[in-house]
């Protein structure tokens, strides 16, 4: 009976150590719903740019700046959605929602971010349009894998499948937008799942 204390007292002591090193409070919903934005976006992009298909999309030109204005939206309802979701589930966990952890989440996820979002633009500027997507797709990965130290494990999974779709993505540069829509969209709406899923076994 002694040796079954000890033991459960050690699991507990694991436990509390993951969770004060650890932002375990992450929503399954909010997954769900980013990529229901980014499939919605996605379809908006492909209606407007179908008909006209013949022609080349560059930067300053509408259609671009059709594109930049969906992915802002998609961004931020992402955001928004996920900021709400995730708060109140902390408050339910009694964990705080701003605290080392958290700081040490969001710097490991927005350097390998925001570095993918000025390359990108820099390659844009240099009117190399063509692996916008998958470059997209390689530094989202890496910034899941990197933060995944400070949050749920399993995060890192998503991350490798981003990275690889972005790798895809690269070797068949026409297919961009489905890419997108599979990175951002289906496997988003795939893990959402699994984290909602057991959120409501515990």
């Amino acid at each position: 009976m002694k040796s079954k204390k000890y033991l459960d007292d050690i699991s507990e002591i694991k436990e509390l150590m993951s969770r004060s090193s650890r932002f375990i409070s992450l929503s399954g919903l909010s997954g769900i719903l980013a990529g229901l934005y980014a499939i919605t976006g996605a379809i908006l992009a492909y209606v407007y740019l179908t008909p006209n298909s013949e022609d080349y999309i560059v930067l300053h030109s509408y259609k671009f700046k059709y594109l930049v204005a969906i992915l802002i939206a998609v961004a931020t309802l992402s955001i928004i959605t996920a900021f709400l979701l995730t708060t109140r589930k902390a408050k339910q966990n009694n964990e705080a929602i701003w605290d080392a952890t958290t700081k040490k989440l969001l710097v490991s996820f927005l350097i390998p971010l925001i570095t993918g979002g000025i390359y990108i633009i820099i390659k844009l500027q240099s009117q190399h349009y063509g692996l916008t997507a998958s470059l997209m797709l390689i530094f989202y990965g890496l910034a899941l894998v990197n933060a995944s130290k400070y949050t749920l494990g399993n995060v890192k999974y998503l991350g490798y499948a981003e990275i690889i779709l972005g790798l895809l993505c690269a070797a068949l540069p026409g297919y961009g937008l489905w890419f997108w829509v599979a990175g951002f969209g289906v496997l988003h709406i795939l893990y959402g799942s699994m984290v909602y899923f057991l959120e409501g076994k515990k």
